[in-house]
């Protein structure tokens, strides 16, 4: 970074812990001034098929992807709030959003970090903060094994882009997650059946209305929990 002639200061605690988290941000504002910009990147691997899986792996990456991120970003996301501006980009990922043989833990982790993202987005709203993940696909040193010759393709710097994007100030995206790799850039997104209703729901009714219920061709995509609920009030109307 130093070498591109921008500026940069190192940090070795560890985001597993809130005193980590906090000291991470303490630096940032000791160097810079304040903090604008969060990227929860932080990662580690522990795979396993679930029936195999020790408990003690689920607390490694749980600590890392999911807490790690709570403990970074609780103390910037104040600081952010009080001036009224502020971006915060997650690294998510396809093991939870779409699941992965092995990745029990690690998709746990990643999905939790979806709805971290959603719940930031609705908290930071009224103080101009932005808060949105990424699912990307890219040949790191945890996935250089994996991925094979496709990972000559899925080089980081076609992630990048993405990420400055999300954490720059014309950006006004939040709440959202995007699959990036590749020179791809695609927003994945939740989104919910019209579904069936019933006054006197039943299992056999569900049953019988399945494919109502799993019907895809008409659909909405809630921004928070109050256009969900919306669903349900026009629905029992």
């Amino acid at each position: 970074m130093r070498a591109l002639g921008g500026e940069a200061v190192a940090d070795t605690n560890s985001v597993s812990t809130p005193e980590g988290g906090e000291a991470i941000v303490a630096t940032a504002v000791e160097a810079f001034g304040t903090v604008d910009i969060v990227i929860n990147n932080a990662g580690i691997l522990r795979d396993k098929a679930f029936h195999n899986m020790d408990p003690a792996m689920y607390d490694a990456v749980l600590e890392v992807h999911l807490r790690g991120a709570l403990n970074l970003t609780q103390p910037a996301f104040k600081i952010m709030r009080d001036k009224g501006y502020g971006r915060i980009v997650s690294t998510s990922s396809g093991a939870g959003v779409f699941g992965n043989f092995g990745q029990a833990n690690y998709g746990a982790a990643k999905m939790g970090l979806v709805g971290l993202t959603r719940v930031l987005a609705v908290e930071g709203a009224r103080n101009n903060i932005r808060a949105n993940a990424i699912a990307p696909i890219a040949l790191t040193r945890m996935t250089e094994d994996l991925l094979g010759d496709l990972g000559q393709k899925l080089q980081p710097e076609f992630v990048a882009p993405l990420v400055t994007y999300l954490a720059h100030e014309s950006c006004e995206a939040s709440g959202r997650l995007f699959s990036v790799g590749g020179g791809r850039v695609a927003e994945v997104f939740i989104g919910e059946c019209d579904g069936f209703t019933s006054a006197t729901l039943s299992p056999e009714e569900i049953r019988d209305n399945w494919g109502q219920i799993t019907d895809r061709e008409g659909y909405t995509v809630p921004a928070h929990m109050g256009d969900e609920t919306a669903l349900f009030v026009r629905a029992l109307s």
